[in-house]
């Protein structure tokens, strides 16, 4: 950790240091895959449980870089529809191929999740999310999807 500040610092220290660690933790080959479903009721393996969340070998994962609509319980029908598009697009995602993990300043939220960025090829699935419309840059709060 020491390195990747200091690394940061002869950086210039500008700019995100969420994404100057993402990047210093980042794998060089991508080497991690699963065939992901979304989650139902019983064992979490690997699945998918909303935009921003899935199982991944029994290991439940929050992505940190993104926050996505609302599923349960969403507050409006266009939080559900949005969310539920980015359930289906993290879904195609994850299968798409292999990827990365890395694990920024937090290794878990609150709720006992892994807070990992997800990466393939170097890019972030996450930021993938936010170009598509289907989430926002994680600021550290919440914000309504509802208008």
């Amino acid at each position: 950790m020491s390195t990747a500040v200091a690394g940061w610092l002869a950086y210039g220290g500008s700019g995100n240091f969420n994404s100057f660690l993402t990047l210093a933790n980042t794998s060089k080959a991508d080497s991690l895959s699963a065939s992901f479903s979304i989650c139902g009721d019983g064992r979490h393996i690997n699945c998918v449980v909303d935009g921003d969340t899935f199982w991944f070998e029994g290991e439940k994962i929050r992505i940190a870089d993104i926050d996505t609509p609302e599923l349960s319980p969403p507050r409006c029908e266009a939080e559900r529809i949005k969310g539920q598009e980015a359930k289906a697009r993290l879904l195609a995602r994850l299968n798409a191929g292999t990827f990365s993990l890395s694990t920024g300043l937090r290794d878990e939220d609150k709720y006992g999740r892994k807070l990992r960025t997800v990466t393939r090829a170097g890019r972030s699935l996450g930021r993938t999310l936010v170009h598509e419309g289907l989430a926002r840059r994680w600021d550290g709060e919440r914000q309504g999807w509802c208008d």
